[in-house]
């Protein structure tokens, strides 16, 4: 018999790519996201939630609101999870978040203790920031003449897909809590990795360091959202430009 496994947010950039991963291992996947057309789910309400979980072996969480809204939409989920008999929760959140004070990270910082604490089956997995995130940051920077880029910033971006497959695995698991973080498979400061996306976009801008105050940027500065000892991602941000 497959496993029935569930995936939160299963339209989103990370989501999606779970929803592959999982039904090339043979799963029967539940996708979940409001834009389902087979069941469209909304966490934030709780619409549907007990539908779309029933008979999960596991709930692959990774719906966001940006922190709007996701701690929430974690206690409407785990409710639900439980009235379905308690399948193995496996949680996607941030690496540094209880160092970096940016209210995105609070939110899920909430979200992973509501997790831990619920008495469910849980599995979190920490990672750094995706490609297609640094990739946009330094997409909306190159639009002026000048592209601002914060001094002493480092990022460690990994890919999605690199996620996903392990995402995948976790699911199919046992609940093994907090594991190891992931991280991509190289730490760059930001000028290095905006002169690769200029290069690989055609573009010409000159790069300009700016100083960024606050906690925020401390943390950042401090690379609190690194994991370089966990640089198990595969894939670059160079290769992931070349696509």
């Amino acid at each position: 018999m497959r496993a029935r496994i569930a995936v939160t947010g299963g339209t989103g950039r990370l989501g999606q790519v779970v929803v592959e991963r999982l039904a090339e291992r043979g799963c029967e996947v539940q996708s979940i996201s409001r834009r389902n057309t087979t069941v469209s789910v909304d966490l934030r309400k709780g619409t549907n939630i007990d539908q779309a979980v029933a008979g999960a072996r596991a709930i692959v969480h990774c719906a966001t609101t940006n922190g709007r809204g996701d701690v929430e939409a974690t206690r409407n989920l785990i409710e639900a999870a439980k009235r379905a008999g308690g399948p193995h929760l496996v949680y996607i959140s941030i690496v540094g978040i209880e160092r970096v004070p940016m209210p995105y990270y609070k939110a899920k910082l909430r979200a992973e203790r509501e997790i831990a604490e619920s008495g469910l089956p849980w599995t979190i997995l920490r990672t750094t920031q995706f490609h297609e995130l640094v990739a946009q940051i330094l997409g909306l920077a190159a639009r002026l003449p000048v592209m601002p880029l914060p001094s002493e910033f480092r990022f460690q971006p990994i890919d999605t897909g690199d996620v996903a497959d392990r995402l995948a695995g976790l699911a199919l698991g046992s609940p093994a809590g907090r594991v190891a973080d992931m991280g991509g498979p190289q730490v760059l400061d930001v000028r290095q990795l905006a002169s690769t996306y200029l290069m690989l976009t055609g573009k010409r801008r000159p790069l300009l360091s700016v100083p960024v105050p606050g906690a925020i940027a401390r943390g950042y500065r401090e690379g609190h959202h690194l994991a370089p000892d966990h640089a198990v991602g595969t894939r670059t941000f160079e290769e992931f430009l070349a696509g």
